[in-house]
């Protein structure tokens, strides 16, 4: 594929913006090349946000591994507000400058998918939720995507490759293709049921041919207790009132005896349409809303130079850090590396730590996605009033 950029490439500042090559082309002439401290924050947040879930830091520091650098992260998985310097790099300019560019890609696109599935997993509680999204974007981009979506919130994700990494098994159903070639749902679910291994779960797709309520029930005396559940993904031109027709679809399967048969909806699903849909829905496959997440507006601004505080116009100079309070659950910015203490007089922690001094790794092994999607849970639950 042509038009993807090789790692290579990418370290060699083939894919920044021009303007950082001529950057340094012009400070090598002056001889200028000065230990600064770049900041990533975030001014900003979709949708008027208060609180975003930062990714991709696996990939920054495999990206700057080796250049003679320090680099400074917030835990990848944890919630960040607007204004906090999430990322810092320290040193030389000439080693990290021209790798702006693909370093804010890095988190930027990552963090607002991670971001999106944590919403999604705050409306659907305790329920199913699968990244079904990775069609909408390129195909190289896949893994990346499902990674996010998973450290999110999702509990499983539908492309094999992304599963194969992620050490889990991949999630689906059937496509309208079966349906559609078979000839009839009861056709396309007894084919699939004796071919595919019995640790699938039969889901049933029930908007191909005809109405959802009548294709629930052609499922389930098909399969009976083999089928584990159904899943609405009706075109939005057909859709009406979704939550009427699922409550219909239930309450028909209920009084026919199939009331252990789970409902699933996907298509245009957001986290709005997961709070009106939970009472009636089992679990949701959420697709566009995640692969196509608003990025997170993440700037590098230089806030010292030489070891002196100095920032552009509306930025706060100087190394900064994030204090947190276990106890009442506050945060705030202050110098790096002072001593802060919360409203409740305790000590608050550094959250900001060292993943590369000078280029080299501070820790022996990296949290598995598993791990980081924890932590990103407990972050949850533990911050007030998310």
């Amino acid at each position: 594929m042509r038009w993807i950029a090789r790692f290579d490439e990418i370290r060699k500042g083939k894919t920044t913006d021009v303007y950082f090559e001529r950057t340094q082309k012009v400070l090598k002439s002056l001889r200028k090349d000065p230990v600064v401290v770049a900041e990533f924050s975030a001014k900003t947040l979709p949708y008027g946000y208060e609180w975003g879930i930062f990714t991709g830091l696996n990939d920054v520091i495999e990206l700057l591994q080796g250049l003679r650098i320090n680099l400074y992260s917030l835990p990848e998985g944890s919630i960040f507000y607007k204004d906090e310097p999430v990322m810092m790099i320290e040193g030389r300019y000439s080693e990290f400058g021209i790798l702006e560019t693909a370093v804010l890609g890095l988190i930027c696109q990552a963090s607002g998918i991670a971001t999106k599935a944590a919403r999604c997993r705050i409306a659907a509680g305790g329920k199913l939720l699968l990244s079904f999204g990775a069609r909408r974007m390129h195909p190289v981009l896949s893994p990346m995507i499902e990674r996010n979506a998973y450290i999110g919130g999702c509990d499983g994700v539908s492309t094999i490759l992304a599963a194969e990494r992620l050490k889990i098994k991949p999630s689906g159903t059937i496509p309208h293709s079966l349906i559609l070639i078979t000839g009839s749902l009861p056709d396309a679910l007894k084919a699939f049921d004796r071919k595919i291994e019995k640790g699938v779960k039969r889901i049933a797709l029930i908007d191909t041919f005809g109405d959802e309520k009548f294709e629930a029930i052609a499922a389930a005396e098909t399969l009976g207790r083999k089928l584990y559940g159904i899943r609405f993904d009706t075109p939005r031109s057909r859709r009406g009132d979704l939550l009427s027709i699922i409550k219909e679809v239930r309450w028909e399967l209920d009084i026919r005896g199939y009331n252990w048969v789970k409902i699933f909806a996907s298509g245009g699903i957001d986290e709005e349409t997961i709070r009106e849909l939970n009472p009636v829905c089992d679990g949701y496959g959420i697709g566009t809303v995640l692969s196509n997440a608003r990025v997170i507006d993440f700037a590098m601004d230089i806030v010292e130079i030489g070891g002196r505080p100095v920032a552009k116009r509306g930025k706060r100079s100087g190394k900064k850090g994030i204090y947190y309070c276990k106890i009442c659950g506050m945060s705030k910015v202050a110098p790096f590396g002072t001593i802060q203490r919360c409203y409740c007089k305790k000590r608050m922690n550094q959250l900001i730590r060292l993943y590369l001094k000078q280029g080299k790794k501070t820790f022996k092994h990296y949290p598995s996605e598993k791990k980081i999607k924890n932590f990103v849970a407990s972050e949850l639950a533990g911050r007030q009033g998310l």
